[in-house]
């Protein structure tokens, strides 16, 4: 039978929406679009198992720092006293802040090997930024599901797990304590001690 235009139109439509790849579906939605990236990457980063670190963050380190607002994120880890500091600070916080953040989640990303992740192709509209959830499995078959929250500028501006786990709240959390000892300096210091231990423990 020959295939005139309008046969292989309706042809290519029902591929669309039966059997199209997760890429094409989730291009669908800008929202998505970072988060499908950053999984194709992390996902290549475990094809021969976990590895190194160092080996890890060479493959996903970039598409990370791309993916996520770390600038955005490091003044509502902060908190209010973020607005008191000097701007030689700030700058100081916000690169530390990005080598702290891309080497933590390089390091959790070895806990995902031998899994699978899934992304749900379309984002829902939660205020001014759009959820896209997805489901992260193990090895062992245990899932999680982690929403990522991302902005007007499709860059990601926190994620949640489970639901309702915020990581920028429990990293404020965490930078509670540095912050009153030693204010934008304890943090400075706090953060880059963090990240100096992972990498030394991940070279092992």
């Amino acid at each position: 039978m020959r295939l005139n235009r309008r046969t292989l139109l309706a042809a290519f439509a029902v591929l669309a929406l039966s059997g199209a790849p997760r890429e094409l579906r989730a291009a669908e939605d800008p929202a998505v679009a970072p988060v499908t990236k950053l999984y194709a990457k992390f996902e290549e980063a475990l094809k021969n198992g976990a590895g190194d670190l160092k080996t890890r963050l060479a493959t996903v380190g970039d598409t990370l720092a791309a993916t996520f607002d770390t600038n955005a994120m490091v003044s509502t880890a902060v908190g209010p006293k973020w607005k008191t500091f000097k701007p030689e600070h700030q700058a100081a916080l916000t690169e530390a802040f990005g080598k702290y953040f891309v080497t933590l989640y390089a390091n959790r990303l070895s806990q995902a090997a031998g899994g699978k992740f899934e992304i749900k192709p379309q984002s829902e509209v939660r205020g001014p930024n759009r959820i896209v959830s997805t489901r992260v499995s193990n090895k062992d078959g245990d899932d999680s599901d982690v929403d990522y929250v991302v902005n007007a500028d499709n860059r990601v501006q926190d994620v949640l797990l489970n639901g309702n786990v915020s990581e920028v709240a429990s990293m404020r959390a965490g930078f509670a304590e540095p912050l009153k000892t030693g204010g934008a300096d304890g943090l400075l210091k706090f953060m880059r001690e963090r990240t100096d231990g992972m990498l030394a423990k991940g070279s092992k």
